[in-house]
């Protein structure tokens, strides 16, 4: 009798590819996200509220091109690869000319806002990326792998965001140099972060195309009109989008401002170099916990360990409020990276079992707008206009900051208690770990 070991083989192959595409990904966003709401804000002059404006605009695109556009052509097609790749392709050379652009205006504060806008038509092309990948994972790996394989995923990219956070501090003010901003003002991160988005492409072209192989029909085409993607979703998979909004606005509604908090002169007032090793608790959280989200998910169930994950936030959220010294915001970093890594896992892996493969690409964009429109309209909506509020009333800006990380406390209990209404489905497409096959 002879075992079949190919398998495991190719998913190690596959695995290395889209991991170095992961911390190339991870590496640009730790260093471009990371410093960009300081320097709207402190360089610029946006309010807190405008600050947040950057992640609310390009992240509304980024759903609706995922959700209206790519997803369907993805689905229509089984195209995943090709998709990230023209994605980071024109997302480059679209980041190049964001940063031209808003040089030209002699305000500053009209720079900021080419920023933002030049950001969402950047998303358009980013949500190519964005749809493609996370089908991609779903195409490539069953069920009972993919919480670990999201685990090991966001380990390898903590590596890359640690990074790209740390150079980002070093380059934001030119290695102490210069002044605060000039990485963004001067080009150097716009520039840095097109070449990343360039050579990520290299390992994708190793990775496999996708697809489920599964063809649609032409009424199913046809029904992928505005919200009518809505009705083809399940009852439990909608419930179960409603609780991930409330969990991850809450979690993510306060991280654009965060950073703004740390270096008030009222408060901590840390430099962007210190600014980075805070930041990068985070990550370091998250390489850590997502070496070990494969043990986790076979000692508990999906929906217990994303109840852990949000149980974490709600911590972390409490250790900002009453931290009186660095450490306490250290250890409350770093508890925020445990979670997001936790709930990603966990969250991915119920949503996987909700959605049918021929709707993936589609659904999974409903799935990804809960978790990409919770920093900017969580931010735009409740966190931002909760700070300035309370500053045009005259409180100081320290307890301000704090009653944004109150509102975001309460948006994660709301969505842990919708969570209990989600029912683990008795026969979904569920697909059972394969066995070994025989030949006589």
């Amino acid at each position: 009798m002879q075992t079949e070991t190919r398998a495991p083989a190719i998913n190690k192959r596959t695995f290395i590819g889209i991991s170095s595409f992961q911390v190339l990904a991870m590496f640009r966003r730790g260093l471009f996200y990371s410093y960009l709401s300081i320097y709207l804000r402190f360089f610029l002059g946006l309010s807190v509220t405008e600050t947040t404006f950057f992640a609310t605009f390009p992240m509304i695109l980024n759903i609706v091109f995922q959700t209206f556009v790519w997803g369907g052509i993805s689905d229509r097609y089984q195209r995943r690869k090709t998709l990230i790749i023209l994605g980071e392709i024109f997302a480059a050379i679209s980041t190049f000319f964001v940063w031209f652009a808003h040089t030209i205006p002699k305000s500053t504060y009209t720079a900021g806002y080419v920023v933002i806008i030049g950001l969402s038509l950047v998303e358009v092309f980013w949500s190519m990326s964005n749809v493609g990948w996370t089908a991609l994972i779903s195409d490539l790996y069953p069920e009972y792998e993919r919480a670990n394989i999201q685990g090991k995923l966001a380990s390898v990219g903590a590596v890359g965001r640690i990074a790209g956070v740390w150079i980002g501090g070093l380059a934001y003010d030119g290695l102490s140099r210069f002044y605060e901003g000039w990485g963004f003002h001067q080009g150097l991160l716009f520039f840095i972060a097109s070449g990343i988005m360039l050579v990520s492409i290299i390992p994708m072209l190793f990775v496999p195309e996708g697809g489920t192989g599964i063809p649609h029909s032409t009424h199913e085409r046809k029904r992928f009109q505005m919200f009518g993607v809505l009705t083809s979703c399940s009852k439990q998979f909608l419930i179960f989008l409603l609780a991930m909004v409330f969990i991850n606005f809450g979690r993510n509604s306060i991280v654009l401002i965060k950073t703004q908090y740390l270096v008030l002169d009222e408060g901590f007032n840390v430099s962007s170099s210190l600014l980075s090793y805070i930041v990068n608790m985070q990550s370091i959280a998250i390489l850590c916990v997502g070496l070990f989200i494969g043990r986790l998910t076979k000692q508990w169930r999906d929906e217990t360990l994303l109840n852990i994950g949000a149980l974490a936030a709600i911590i972390h959220l409490f250790g900002f409020i009453f931290a009186r010294s660095l450490p306490v915001i250290f250890v409350s970093n770093f508890l925020a990276g445990s979670s997001q890594v936790i709930t990603l896992a966990a969250s991915y892996a119920i949503a996987s079992r909700l959605i049918p493969a021929e709707e993936r690409a589609k659904q999974f964009a409903l799935f990804n707008a809960t978790l990409y429109l919770s920093w900017g309209i969580g931010a735009t909506f409740i966190a931002g206009p909760i700070v300035d509020i309370l500053l045009r009333m005259g409180i100081d800006q320290t307890l301000s900051y704090k009653m944004s990380f109150v509102s975001a406390i309460v948006l994660v209990v709301v969505g842990v208690i919708i969570l209990r209404f989600v029912k683990r489905p008795d026969s979904c497409s569920v697909e059972k770990i394969p066995q070994p096959h025989h030949q006589a």
